[in-house]
């Protein structure tokens, strides 16, 4: 018998047999009991609250006239108050008052507790007028995504059919097919896709949630969607990127592919990350397009053009592309393979994840959890019969001996590296302890680059002084009046930033007879910069000056990516 039916045969309100007959019409309907009890007309729901109130000796409450605005609804999930029936009104430090109708239903006060970690003061309320604010509350709520979501819930996931079965097999997983959250979800990516955005971040903090976009690599704030949506978006996230959706204490690491067209899809890299509020979600938008577009699309000045490939074609040696995480290696890299791709070619790339899929070319993922590290994933490379090898990044001594002696028996070798420039490349690799003879034979050219935000066509003259250009590594010679530099206006194509895309910046620095001699005899970064610089190798800087010069980007964003 529930607590509320005992409770009123105590007080005489009810007999033994109307509380037994109530309580298995309640169990056949499948109805809570206080529904059962008000709908039958044996008591009001305001005579009930003023008899809970009573006999309980909790405050009692009309909340007719609350501002649902002023409620903290954020602090219990509108999923949870809903089922359970209950509405936060005010918290305290450690102390949660909530409205309930039904002060006997200990399962809802006790997931509230659990959920808030508060110590939960029970208010009473009138059932009928509670029922209608738990509407409203609900319908506002929904309201407000969908008014975030628009109209985008026709786009396609390729992982939704898998999706679905999860779903149906993971009874934790009803709530992710919510059609508001589907439909932000779908008008986030869509508007990411078409603001030309590398990164989605979904991030929770105490009071509000937001969405954040990096553009141009600019993060910048998107959208600020209700608190209450934040379990169930990851939920959805998860299931479509193929992650354990009741796993929330550790980083998860996915992947999902957006359909955008029938002739185009996008790859979504996926990274979750608990923080003291909730997962942070964030994707990356991995376009295989970017490294179909041609190598002079990237931005590359004729000679270093010609100067990579070169490199790139021959036989056998080693080419390092260089550079913070977000500058475009990857891009570099398969652009690169995309013009030496061939029928008769064997390509196998080791990478951590694989990021741009391209037909042709054999790709393995690493998994250092299974045993797949760097140095398996090569060693069995070499037993492949491979011509290129491409190495997603030399991280330690033995990924670098295998990839170098891989170079010096009549392969050629990508790889990356995270170093400043070119010329300190060579001692990073010294430092992690490769001999300088192996560099030196192996290794023909090295590249680093810097994306700088590209102009967008609404850019204007502007008056810079010749002591800051100067300053910034122009020569004087250069200052002859043939050029003016540009900068960023705004414009309805560029949002308003004045910049529209990015550019790349190159050092590409060939290992000469020169530099393989300051190898060998343990020279330092400095000794090969200058001699590189002899050589008529433009450091990034002055690759950066060059389109400043051509009106491509501004100094500021030269200055700001570069070091001189």
């Amino acid at each position: 018998m529930p607590g509320l039916a005992r409770a009123l045969m105590q007080a005489g309100r009810l007999s033994a047999a109307q509380a037994d007959m109530l309580q298995k019409k309640a169990v056949t309907d499948k109805h809570a009991f206080i529904d059962v009890l008000l709908a039958s007309g044996t008591i009001d729901a305001r005579a009930l609250a003023m008899f809970c109130s009573e006999t309980f000796a909790y405050p009692l409450m009309d909340v007719q006239a609350l501002n649902i605005d002023a409620l903290p609804g954020k602090i219990i999930d509108n999923k949870l108050m809903q089922a359970q029936r209950v509405i936060a009104l005010a918290k305290r430090g450690n102390k949660m008052s909530v409205a309930i109708s039904d002060p006997t239903n200990i399962q809802a006060l006790d997931q509230i507790k659990f959920q808030t970690e508060s110590t939960v003061e029970p208010i009473i309320v009138a059932h009928d007028a509670l029922l209608q604010l738990l509407a409203r509350i609900n319908k506002d709520s929904e309201q407000a995504i969908s008014d975030l979501g628009g109209d985008e819930s026709d786009i396609q996931f390729a992982e939704e059919e898998a999706a679905a079965a999860d779903t149906a097999a993971d009874p934790g997983a009803n709530d992710v097919e919510d059609a508001p959250v589907v439909r932000f979800l779908n008008k986030m990516l869509m508007d990411a896709v078409n603001m030309g955005a590398s990164d989605l971040h979904f991030e929770p903090f105490e009071k509000f949630y937001r969405v954040r976009f990096r553009v141009d690599g600019v993060l910048m704030e998107h959208a600020q969607p209700p608190i209450s949506i934040k379990e169930k978006l990851v939920s959805r996230i998860k299931v479509l990127a193929k992650l354990d959706i009741s796993e929330k204490r550790i980083p998860q690491d996915g992947r999902m592919r957006l359909i955008v067209s029938p002739t185009k899809t996008i790859d979504l890299r996926i990274s979750t990350l608990p923080t003291l509020f909730g997962e942070k979600t964030v994707m990356r938008i991995l376009d295989a397009t970017q490294a179909q577009m041609g190598i002079d699309a990237l931005g590359y000045d004729p000679d270093q053009k010609e100067l990579l490939l070169d490199a790139i074609q021959r036989p056998y040696g080693m080419v390092l592309v260089t550079g913070p995480t977000g500058s475009g290696k990857t891009v570099s890299l398969y652009t690169c393979l995309n013009v030496i791709n061939k029928p008769g070619i064997n390509i196998s790339t080791a990478e951590d994840p694989a990021e741009i899929n391209l037909p042709g070319v054999n790709q393995v993922n690493v998994n250092d959890k299974a045993g797949l590290t760097f140095p398996v994933a090569l060693k069995s490379f070499l037993r492949q019969d491979p011509d290129i090898i491409m190495v997603g990044e030399i991280r330690d001594l033995e990924t670098a001996d295998i990839a170098i002696k891989a170079a010096q028996t009549g392969h050629m070798v990508f790889s990356t590296l995270h170093t400043n420039d070119a010329p300190s490349t060579l001692t990073r690799l010294m430092n992690m302890g490769v001999a300088p003879f192996n560099i030196a034979s192996s290794v023909i050219l090295i590249t680093a680059q810097r994306l700088a935000r590209r102009l967008c066509t609404c850019k204007q003259p502007v008056e810079i002084s010749n002591d800051l250009l100067l300053k910034a590594g122009f020569k004087q010679h250069e200052l002859d009046g043939s050029w003016k530099p540009y900068g960023p206006v705004g414009c309805e194509r560029c949002n308003g930033g004045g910049y529209k895309g990015r550019v790349g910046i190159y050092q590409i620095m060939p290992i000469t007879p020169a530099i393989e001699a300051i190898i060998l005899a343990n020279g330092n970064a400095m000794e090969i910069a200058a001699q590189s610089e002899a050589e008529g190798v433009k450091s990034l800087r002055g690759s950066g000056l060059v389109k400043v010069k051509n009106g491509l980007t501004s100094l500021e964003e030269v200055l700001g990516c570069t070091n001189e």
